[in-house]
């Protein structure tokens, strides 16, 4: 098994900064005391799983060379307050809390109830010690703290909430991914003042900040929504569509946006009856001779796992309830 030191020399040489600090905290706080999977993708600078929730989707614990990256650019001194968004079941925060020394404090805000328990339960000499406090999304309006001098986004964000903004004190910063499940930039929100100044330290690639976003039925009308929109963007970054094919999409995903509220779902139990009559469907049906071609990119390109819309009609149906093209 290969040593810290050795990963973090390798780091080095590659050209990552790390600091004496940052060596020494990642020496001293023991990875595999917050994952129970092997640390061979640790040990390779790969993410290394540490949860599989009962829906099914697996949280990691970050590469090493993007815990370093995101410590370095935190730019932590001893005795400062941080607010970690995201637990990534403990490891970052016992990090945290080495280089903020006895007099710092870290919060951490944990909006999924699985890797809440998860992390609990890997934290408990720091919570009991009071060195580290563990809270959900709801504890953030009253948590004592006001002013953070820095805040840690762990996972990726459309836009930061003006909630955390008002966390932030003044000369201090936030730092994490934003954009969208394609397209993502780790940036360094820092607060001057009545003003932020932001720095754009590069593309990145994160898992959402709250993995119940993953969770979201595929057939949701918002959801598949917003898996189109991100998926035109990023096609139209690097190819041009004929404009007829442009404007029959923009008028799809503008009829989805406009569906009735409460419309029933369509998942895995479903009857093909409720598919077919399904309002998102017959949608989607009917406009099946312009879109089959491009549906397994609007849909495929971030992970939206919704094949063969076409195969509905098809011999893969299963009378059980459900089509095997429809679980999420």
């Amino acid at each position: 098994m290969r040593s810290m030191t050795k990963l973090l020399e390798d780091l080095e040489k590659s050209g990552i900064l790390i600091s004496k600090h940052i060596k020494t905290a990642m020496e001293q706080v023991d990875p595999a005391k917050f994952t129970d999977h092997e640390l061979d993708y640790f040990w390779n600078d790969k993410p290394v799983p540490f949860l599989t929730t009962e829906s099914g989707m697996s949280k990691t614990i970050s590469a090493p060379h993007m815990i370093v990256t995101m410590l370095h650019h935190l730019e932590i001194v001893k005795g400062q307050k941080i607010l970690l968004m995201g637990s990534k079941g403990g490891y970052i925060s016992a990090l945290l809390n080495n280089l903020v020394g006895e007099n710092g404090k870290i919060t951490i805000i944990e909006p999924h109830e699985e890797v809440r328990s998860y992390t609990q339960s890997k934290l408990k000499e720091y919570l009991e010690s009071g060195k580290i406090y563990l809270n959900n999304s709801n504890d953030l309006e009253n948590i004592d703290d006001y002013y953070f001098d820095r805040i840690l986004i762990t996972g990726f964000v459309k836009k930061v909430p003006s909630e955390i903004k008002f966390k932030v004190k003044n000369d201090g910063f936030i730092l994490g991914p934003v954009g969208s499940i394609v397209h993502q930039r780790l940036i360094k929100k820092e607060k001057q003042g009545d003003e932020w100044i932001d720095t754009d330290l590069g593309g990145v690639v994160f898992g959402p900040m709250d993995i119940s976003e993953l969770e979201r039925n595929p057939f949701e009308p918002d959801n598949l929504v917003e898996h189109m929109e991100n998926a035109l963007e990023l096609i139209l970054e690097v190819i041009e569509i004929e404009e007829e094919s442009l404007n029959r999409i923009n008028n799809l995903i503008w009829s989805l946006k406009n569906l009735p509220p409460e419309i029933p779902i369509v998942d895995e139990y479903s009857t093909e009856e409720e598919i077919l009559e399904n309002p998102v469907m017959e949608l989607l049906l009917a406009e099946m001779e312009w879109l089959g071609p491009l549906w397994p990119i609007l849909t495929g390109i971030d992970g939206l796992d919704i094949t063969n819309i076409e195969s509905i009609n098809n011999e893969y149906y299963s009378n059980n309830g459900g089509h095997e093209d429809l679980i999420p």
